[in-house]
């Protein structure tokens, strides 16, 4: 397969590739969700879905490869994804490896349009097509669920990290009929003004914290922030953590039940 990249050039990849490393966890899931888990031979260490995908041995973090291991599994096809893991990207293709970058989707659809991708390089264009199907259908039956609502969402990576217009969920959102109350800001993630977030008058707030195994330990540690922040008594909707922030074909899956604890929190508040 003769490709030409704009980073990269030039590429000769594999028609059939059957060692697959891949180093981001949207496609790990995704090859998983396409039929063809058994071709991984790699993932990184944040490719935790599905399960059966934790026994591949780990590759890299999310930017730093161990070479020894890889050069030992001799991939054929190396997956990475766009933005963080540019140059891990670059790396991988300066040292010889057969590497292919998915792009991290705008919006929800982005991820339908990298099943295919997927679908193409795995010879499997028709599976991808009716894995997508699915996933689009689903999707669409949720536009509209949320009309009216005005969302602050935050993510916990080490501090409030929140969205703007820019962000996949700020699509994800507008599907939904909501409005992301920073909808306005020209940007993806931001760490936002804390005192401004209830000056732009949320009807929801939505956590995603880290993800850990101990849900109630999630659940305290965002209602110590309400606690701290003088919210408390306002509806809240509270993830297992890297959920709504998850790119590969689980997400809709992930959004279906969001969506409904959403509604669920504005017509009973906690």
């Amino acid at each position: 397969m003769k490709l030409q990249h704009d980073a990269l050039g030039t590429l000769e990849l594999p028609d059939e590739p059957r060692r697959i490393v891949s180093l981001a966890p949207n496609v790990t899931e995704a090859v998983f969700a396409l039929g063809a888990g058994e071709r991984l031979v790699g993932r990184s260490a944040f490719c935790w879905r599905p399960e059966a995908a934790e026994g591949l041995p780990v590759v890299s973090s999310y930017t730093k490869i161990r070479w020894d291991l890889l050069h030992e599994l001799q991939p054929d096809l190396v997956f990475t994804t766009t933005a963080v893991q540019r140059e891990a990207t670059r790396a991988l293709h300066e040292r010889g490896f057969a590497v292919w970058p998915v792009p991290l989707p705008n919006s929800p659809w982005g991820i339908l349009e990298n099943l295919a991708t997927l679908g193409a390089f795995l010879g499997l264009v028709e599976t991808a097509a009716e894995v997508a199907d699915g996933l689009a259908a689903r999707y669409s039956a949720l536009a509209g669920r949320l009309r009216g609502l005005r969302v602050y969402l935050e993510y916990d990576l080490g501090g409030p990290i929140t969205i703007g217009r820019a962000a996949f969920m700020s699509a994800a959102l507008a599907h939904l009929g909501a409005t992301n109350v920073f909808g306005d800001r020209p940007e993806a993630y931001f760490e936002p003004d804390l005192d401004a977030v209830l000056e732009r008058a949320p009807d929801l707030l939505v956590f995603e914290p880290k993800r850990i195994r101990n849900r109630e330990a999630q659940r305290r540690a965002v209602e110590q922030k309400l606690e701290a922040r003088g919210w408390r008594g306002r509806p809240v909707v509270v993830t297992r953590g890297d959920e709504l922030a998850h790119f590969g074909p689980g997400f809709f899956g992930y959004l279906e039940t969001w969506t409904k604890a959403m509604l669920n929190a504005v017509e009973e508040p906690a």
